[in-house]
This record gives C-alpha cells, structure tokens and sequence, in this order.
C-alpha cells in the first residue's frame, strides 16, 4: 500500500516537473520571438537569410549548400513548427539552393519566389522538380513588387527590373528592402557592380538607405562599390562566408570600402550565425557559434 502510494506521488511529482519545465520553455521560447527576427545564418560558403515577422510570417532567403541549413534553422524555429510561408531563391547557384531540397522534405512551404535566371545543374533541376511535384506557385519576383510579412514588416523588390533569362545568375540576382520601422536591411543577393549601377539610377537615396547591408556575393570584389555603399549608407554590414574558404571571401577591397564608410562589420566565418532583433525603434543582434 504504501510502495502504491509513493509510485503515485512520484509520478504526480514527474508530471508537475514535467509540466513545469514545458511552462518555461514557451515562456523562453514566447519571449524570443517578439517582435522583428532577421538572421544570416552560418551555413558556411553559402547564403541563407530567415526572417520572422511580428505576426509570426517566416521567409527563408536563400538555402546554402547542402545539408548545411536544417541545423541552423532548428536553433531558431521550435521543434513543432514545420512550415515556412515563402522562400525566395535570390540566384539559382549550388550556394544559394543546395539546402532547399532538404527543406522541402521536412518543412510546409507556401509559395517561391525566384528572379528567373537559370542553372543546369542537377541540383537546380531536382529542386523545380520538386516544387512542381509539391504544386507550389512559383512566382517570378520582379521591380515594384511589395511582400507584406506581417505588423508592418515589408520587402519591396528593387531588382530584376526586366527580363533576366539570359543573364548570368549573380547578375540577374534578386535584390530587395527588407523595412519594419526604423529598421531596414538591403538585401544584395550575389548581385555584382553593374547590377548595383542599375539599382542606383532607378531609385532614389531615400529609397535605398539602409540600416544594415547584406554584403552581396559573400564579399567578392565584383561587389558592394563605393557608390552603391555609400548610397545606401549603412551602419551595419553582415557577410556569409565559410571559413577559409577558397575563394578569400570576403576579399580585402570590399572589407576597405566598408572601413572607409565607417561600417561596422559582422561576418558569419568568424561570428556564426549573426541574430538581428528590432522593436521598430531600436536594433540589437547576437551570435551563435
């Protein structure tokens, strides 16, 4: 009787820890999410950018190479949650879209965005099979589009203005304006020099002024002019690059011209996955390695 009644008080005893530590962990996990989330997460040679908006929109940019994003997201998104409202395939380079085809077989996603450019890789090719075979709508992000994300979270698409079939794909890259309140991040894709050159004679200073700028191409030379940087103005640069890559990313010009501005800069190869958070107002980011 009494072993019965001591196995009864343990488990009511595990229950209520049980309960207890889930309580916490939403509690953790609630407040973490408040508000406006932008991340460049580290996915090594590659880009991948998550946002979640103040109504919980989630848009994925970009999946890196392969097997490289689902770790990296998870830290992010909890365990329960499988479903991505957009992701936007900035260029189709094995960089950019690797990691998608792991996401479509573990996440829900409701429509793609793409800048019409083209790859023959194999990789490139299973990824719009899949997307066919899923029927997701699969949108062609051109100039003037505006994505509503929720509480006042926006991007407005700046870039291709035209047709880019034929183009190379970091040329024909997409380029946007992510905006929540005073807060707003330049979305560069790969997009090189001469793409910048066209942004600028498009758009007003007002219209490209940023608070942080995400470093086109990895930080390649072909990228990120004076003109075009200081046009936009930012305080803050972040650049996803793997460590040591072969390619001396981010190369040394671009790292001087931010100097030069008088940017601060945030790289992914020596700080991991770089966490921007906003209230509208004011921005604070964080690190994980």
């Amino acid at each position: 009787m009494f072993s019965s009644l001591k196995n009864r008080w343990l488990l009511i005893l595990m229950s209520f820890l049980l309960v207890s530590n889930f309580f916490i962990f939403y509690l953790d996990w609630h407040d973490s999410r408040q508000g406006f989330t932008f991340a460049m997460l580290d996915v090594g040679q590659g880009d991948a950018l998550f946002i979640e908006s103040p109504t919980g929109t989630q848009v994925l940019i970009d999946g890196g190479p392969p097997r490289k994003v689902l770790s990296s997201l998870a830290r992010l998104m909890p365990l329960f949650d499988r479903e991505l409202d957009a992701i936007i395939i900035t260029n189709p380079d094995q960089d950019h879209i690797g990691g998608f085809l792991d996401i479509l077989k573990l996440y829900k996603v409701d429509k793609v965005f793409e800048p019409g450019t083209f790859n023959t890789s194999r990789t490139y090719q299973n990824l719009r099979r899949e997307i066919e075979n899923k029927n997701i709508p699969n949108i062609l992000a051109k100039k003037g589009m505006r994505l509503h994300l929720g509480g006042g979270a926006v991007i407005d698409i700046l870039f291709p203005d035209q047709d880019v079939s034929t183009w190379t794909t970091n040329d024909g890259s997409i380029v946007g304006r992510l905006s929540y309140g005073k807060t707003s991040i330049m979305l560069m894709g790969d997009a090189t020099t001469e793409t910048e050159r066209i942004i600028l004679a498009e758009n007003s200073k007002s219209a490209l002024s940023s608070t942080v700028l995400k470093v086109g191409h990895h930080g390649s030379r072909t990228s990120t002019s004076m003109g075009f940087t200081e046009t936009v103005s930012p305080t803050y640069a972040i650049i996803s690059a793997g460590k040591n890559n072969k390619y001396g990313h981010p190369h040394q010009e671009t790292l001087d011209t931010l100097s030069q501005l008088g940017v601060r800069v945030f790289r992914t190869d020596l700080l991991g996955t770089i966490i921007m958070k906003s209230d509208g107002e004011n921005t604070t980011f964080s690190f994980r390695k």
